[in-house]
C-alpha cells in the first residue's frame, strides 16, 4: 500500500510539474479555460453613442459564443479601455493590454486615428490586431502582415458618394476631415477619385478634436463660400453634426452625405435635419431579415438587449465580434499568435453569408459598400 501511495504521489507530482511546465510556455492570455482578448475603443464613458452601440454588438457576438461552449472549449475574455477618441491615449491603452494584462491579441478599435495608434503598438510588440472598425488607409496601405480589417475601407465609401452626387449632376464638393495625418491621407484619397470621376473638391474642411463654437462657424462660413452643392466626411459624427446645424443657419444649400460610421447616431441626433441625407454602408440593413447576418445579429442583440433598437454601430460590432470568433478557431486547439496568423494565411471567413478576404499581401476584408438615404421617417432605406 505504501508504495501504491509513493505511486500516486509521484504521478501527481510529475502531473503538475508538466502543467507548470505547459503553461509557462503557453502563450501570454491563453489557459486552458479562457482566451483573453484586449480592446480599447472610443466611448468617452458612455457618451459616444456609436461607440457604445459598437461594444454592445461585440458583446452580443461573444456572449452568444460563450453560451455554445466558447472556441474549443475556451471561454473568450475581452478586457475594454476606453481612449476617449484619443490616438494617444489608444496607444497607451493598448500598450497596457499588451504588456501588463498580457492578452492574446488586441481587437477592434474604432475612429481613424486611435486604431492606427493601436496598429502602431501591435506592429512594435509583434502581436495581431483583429476587426480594426475603422476605414483608415493606414490599416491597408503599405500592407500590415499583423492587421485584419473586416469592414471596407472608407475610399471604397468616398468613390460611391461621389459617384451617386454625380449621377444628381453634382460637380462642386467639400470634404469634412480631421486635422491629422490620417485625415490628410483621407483628403489625399477623396482628390484622386474626385479627379478620376470629373468632380472639383472646392472646400477642404479640417478640423480638431477640441474644435469650439467659432470653429464650427468659421467652417460653415467657408462651406458657404466654397459654393459645394455636396459634402462628405471621414467621421467625427459630433462635429459634423454641428457643422450640418450651422450650415444650415447661415444658408448652405449643398446636400450632406456620410460616411457609415455612427450614420445611426448621426441621423438620429439630427432629427427633422437628417432626411434626404445619403451615407454608405459596409453593411445591410440591420432592420431587415434579408441576410443570415442580420437575422442572427437580431436574435442575439435582442437576447442581450431586449427592447433597444437595431444600429449599423452594433451590427458592426456583432459581425466583427463573430469574425473574432471564427479567426480563433481557426488558431487551432492549442492557440499561439503564430497559429492565429497560420489560420488566417490566404483565408475566407464566411459569417452568416458575409465573406471576409484576407490573401497574402492584400488584409482586404470585405468588398461590401452600399448607399442608404434617410427617410422622412427617420429609417434608412437602402
Amino acid at each position: 500500500m505504501g508504495e501504491l501511495k509513493r505511486g500516486w504521489k509521484f504521478r501527481v507530482a510529475l502531473g503538475a510539474m508538466l502543467l507548470l511546465a505547459l503553461s509557462a510556455q503557453a502563450e501570454d492570455g491563453v489557459t486552458p479555460r479562457q482566451v483573453l482578448i484586449g480592446q480599447t475603443l472610443t466611448l468617452q464613458g458612455g457618451a459616444n453613442d456609436y461607440g457604445v452601440a459598437v461594444s454592445e454588438g461585440v458583446t452580443a457576438a461573444l456572449d452568444q459564443a460563450n453560451r455554445a461552449g466558447g472556441v474549443l472549449g475556451r471561454q473568450i475574455v475581452l478586457t475594454v479601455l476606453d481612449d476617449d477618441n484619443k490616438a494617444a491615449l489608444a496607444e497607451t491603452n493598448a500598450r497596457q493590454l499588451v504588456t501588463k494584462d498580457k492578452v492574446f491579441l488586441l481587437f477592434g478599435p474604432i475612429e481613424g486615428g486611435p486604431s492606427t495608434a493601436v496598429m502602431k503598438v501591435a506592429v512594435e510588440q509583434g502581436v495581431p490586431l483583429f476587426g480594426p472598425m475603422a476605414g483608415s488607409p493606414t490599416l491597408r496601405t503599405p500592407h500590415q502582415p499583423l492587421v485584419f480589417p473586416v469592414r471596407a475601407e472608407h475610399k471604397e465609401e468616398f468613390r460611391a458618394l461621389m459617384t451617386q452626387a454625380r449621377s444628381l449632376g453634382m460637380q462642386r464638393l467639400a470634404f469634412l476631415r480631421s486635422d491629422s495625418p490620417t485625415g490628410q491621407l483621407h483628403l489625399d484619397n477623396a482628390r484622386r477619385i474626385a479627379q478620376t470621376l470629373g468632380l472639383e473638391l472646392v472646400a477642404d474642411l479640417p478640423f480638431k478634436s477640441d474644435i469650439d463654437a467659432a470653429g464650427i462657424d468659421a467652417l460653415a462660413r467657408q462651406l458657404a463660400s466654397s459654393r459645394a452643392q455636396m459634402v462628405f466626411n471621414h467621421g467625427g459624427i459630433g462635429v459634423y453634426e454641428k457643422l450640418i446645424r450651422q450650415a444650415q443657419a447661415v444658408g448652405v444649400k449643398a446636400s450632406f452625405y456620410g460616411v457609415n460610421s455612427g450614420s445611426t447616431q448621426l441621423a438620429s441626433h439630427l432629427g427633422p435635419l437628417g432626411p434626404g441625407m445619403i451615407f454608405s454602408q459596409v453593411l445591410p440593413s440591420p432592420w431587415e431579415r434579408k441576410t443570415g447576418i442580420t437575422r442572427a445579429y437580431q436574435e442575439a442583440f435582442a437576447r442581450l438587449k431586449p427592447g433597444q433598437a437595431y444600429s449599423y454601430g452594433s451590427l458592426e460590432g456583432y459581425l466583427t465580434g463573430k469574425a473574432l470568433v471564427e479567426a480563433l478557431r481557426r488558431a487551432g486547439p492549442n492557440p499561439t499568435r503564430a497559429s492565429f496568423l497560420a489560420g488566417l494565411r490566404n483565408a475566407e471567413l464566411d459569417i452568416d453569408g458575409i465573406r471576409i478576404n484576407y490573401r497574402d499581401g492584400e488584409h482586404a476584408g470585405m468588398a461590401l459598400v452600399d448607399l442608404a438615404i434617410v427617410t422622412r421617417e427617420g429609417k434608412f432605406r437602402h
